[in-house]
Order: structure tokens, then C-alpha cells, then sequence
């Protein structure tokens, strides 16, 4: 059987989202369910944190150092689709933070032309190199209140930022599969639509946004594997502390097939009241780091979630090593009447309710 593969590139101007999207694909996209996620990381801030080249300090002109860009991004390119071939999995995801058009956006017509011929390439086979490219606006363009959350070392102005994500758009404008994720609504919203469109990319239907909450009794997991292919996935999430009550930090330790996945996460409360959820995927290493950096107040929350489709919804359930009796059920779509298998009992809805949530179960652990 040939190998299912799907190149998307992630781009758009500063602060659009592109990180955190990236850590909601490798949750959603996970080995357990036989996806394979391959993840290039954006180039330029490598080269100008890993290696000091920089295009400004009189270190090289913006032209030269997009000659660096652009040969270790083909290079990365190289590899990751050889690696597509050789893992296992047959379906498989490579997620580009930025890509080689990208570089059009930071010198003129001509120069980017002039050095896509250096390494023997056009505009076009550029573009043909990836299945599809989503630009998510800019933080800047309708969000301005959060465009530094996530980068306190951020450079652009929010002026400067505008105009790089027009002339990023302008770059890949010519890509048959572009789809534009915008600001209009609110930042999970804009994640949301970003997921649902990788899904249609991919020809799956995307999950339902929607969700209900509820207490159920302790299923039999193993009926819930046999009869519905329920897949677990092990999961542990630690509150980390915080000088600003505006703004929770949490990490999780997430097993994706033999090894595991480690996310950093912040969530911060606008003056508004509404919420900005960022987060970045980080390295076991900073992952003990941030550690010791615990709310010793709060336990760890440990949990395997099942999740499965059944009648057109998505069902996840999540079960905790401190409850024996009881577990927690997540409804996704599905319509307006509940349709659950028989094989689960309910309690109670609980959807809003404070007491379910992840942070005061990491107070109690009593569900």
C-alpha cells in the first residue's frame, strides 16, 4: 500500500498562532489512531538563535541570509519526506512552521528569484511542493491586545507586523490549496478552524467543536476497545506556579506510541473576561525544568483517555487513578438528541461546572 502523505505549511505574519496550532495537530493527528506527525521547525529563528546569523547587526544583508534559509529548508524538506517513507505509519502529516515562499516576503522579486535559481529552482515547483498552506492572521490584525502572549521578545511593531503579514500572504498567493484562518471571532475559535480545515485537507470529516460535559459511571474500557475501538492515551498534567493571577501555566506529559510528548501552557484571562490559550510543544528536557517549577499546592493530574466515534459524535473519557467509580465523559456534535452506547451509564451533565475542571481536580481529586 502507497504511503498516505499530506504536506501542509503553517505561515502568516507574527504572533498568529502558528505554535500552538501545532501543538493541537500533534494531540489530534496521534500515533495511537496511526498517524505519524512529522514537524519542520521555522528555519530563520534556528539560524538566528542556534547559529547567531543574523540579517541585521552587520551580520549578513537580508539577501545573503535568506541563501542560508533557503538551502537548510530544502534540506529539511529532503529529509522529512525520506522519513515519511521510512516510518511505519501509513497515514502521515508533515507540518511546515513556515516554508521556502515564506522567504519571498523579506527581499524583493527579483532576489528571491535570483536564489531559488541558485539551487535550480522556480515560484512553481516551489508551490507544488506542498498539498496545502494555511496563513493564520496575525495577532495584529484584530487581536491586538494579545500580540505579544507567547513572545515577550517579540521585535515588530504591530505596524511592522501588518505589513509582513501581507507580503507573507502576497508570497504564497499563487498556492491552488491557500486557505486564510483569520482573527474574527476569538483565538480558539481561530485553532478550531485551523484543525477542522487539516481534517478536510486530509478527507476526514472534522470533529464537532461543540461539547457536553459529563459524571458517568466507571465503564468497562475494555468493552469500550473491543466493541467501539476506543483508543487510550495516557496523560499528566502539572500546574506550574504563577507571579500573575491573570495567567495559569500548566504542562503536560502526553504518550504518543513508544515515547511521549511534552506541551507548555498558558492561559491568560483578558480585561474582557475572555480567554487566550497558548501553547508551544517543548523537550523532555524542559520539561523536568519546568517541573521544578511546580504548584506544590495542586497534585499532578493523571488520566488515560478513551476516545472513540459513535452515531456521528466523538466521545472521549477520561479516567483518573484516584476514582474507581466514576469517570468523565466528553460529548463532541452528534445532534441535539444524547445518544450514548449502552455500555455507559450517566449521572449527571456537568458541562460549566467549575468543580470537573482539570485545575480543581488537581485540588481534590474527588470526582
Amino acid at each position: 500500500m502507497a504511503k498516505d502523505i499530506t504536506r501542509i505549511v503553517l505561515t502568516g505574519g507574527p504572533a498568529a498562532g502558528k505554535t500552538t496550532l501545532i501543538s493541537r495537530i500533534l494531540k489530534e493527528f496521534k500515533s495511537e489512531e496511526g498517524w505519524k506527525v512529522i514537524t519542520i521547525p521555522e528555519t530563520a529563528t534556528e539560524l538566528i538563535s542556534g547559529f547567531g546569523i543574523r540579517p541585521f547587526g552587520n551580520c549578513v544583508s537580508m539577501e545573503e541570509f535568506q541563501y542560508f534559509v533557503i538551502r537548510d529548508q530544502l534540506h529539511k524538506e529532503s529529509l522529512a519526506l525520506k522519513a515519511a517513507e521510512m516510518v511505519p505509519e501509513e497515514k502521515v502529516l508533515i507540518i511546515y512552521d513556515r516554508a521556502v515562499m515564506d522567504d519571498k516576503a523579506y527581499v524583493s522579486d527579483s532576489q528571491f528569484k535570483n536564489i531559488l535559481s541558485h539551487f535550480g529552482k522556480t515560484e512553481e515547483q516551489i508551490l507544488s511542493g506542498y498539498d496545502a498552506v494555511l496563513h493564520l492572521v496575525t495577532c495584529a490584525k484584530g487581536a491586538e491586545y494579545a500580540y505579544n502572549f507567547g513572545n515577550a521578545a517579540r521585535y515588530e511593531s504591530l505596524e511592522d507586523a501588518r505589513a509582513k503579514d501581507d507580503l507573507t500572504l502576497r508570497a504564497w498567493s499563487a498556492h491552488p490549496s491557500l486557505y486564510i484562518i483569520d482573527n474574527s471571532i476569538d483565538f480558539e475559535d481561530k485553532i478550531n478552524r485551523a484543525i477542522a480545515q487539516i481534517y478536510r485537507i486530509v478527507g476526514q470529516s472534522a470533529p464537532a467543536v461543540e461539547k457536553r460535559k459529563f459524571l458517568i459511571c466507571m465503564p468497562d474500557c475494555r468493552d469500550l476497545r473491543e466493541k467501539y475501538g476506543a483508543v487510550s492515551v495516557e496523560m499528566m498534567q502539572t500546574y506550574l506556579n504563577s507571579t500573575n493571577p491573570q495567567v495559569e501555566r500548566r504542562i503536560r506529559q502526553q504518550r504518543n506510541g513508544g515515547g511521549y510528548l511534552y506541551f507548555y501552557t498558558e492561559k491568560r484571562i483578558a480585561d474582557d473576561g475572555s480567554r487566550w490559550v497558548t501553547e508551544k510543544p517543548i523537550s523532555e528536557k524542559e520539561y523536568v525544568a519546568y517541573l521544578m517549577d511546580s504548584d506544590l499546592s495542586l497534585h499532578a493530574v493523571r488520566k488515560l483517555k478513551y476516545r472513540f466515534g459513535y452515531k456521528n459524535a466523538r466521545l472521549e473519557i477520561d479516567v483518573y487513578p484516584f476514582s474507581q467509580e466514576k469517570a468523565v465523559l466528553f460529548v463532541y456534535g452528534g445532534g441535539e438528541k444524547l445518544r450514548l452506547p449502552p455500555e455507559i451509564s450517566l449521572i449527571k451533565e456537568v458541562t460549566g461546572d467549575k468543580t470537573y475542571k482539570n485545575r480543581q481536580l488537581a485540588r481534590s481529586q474527588i470526582l
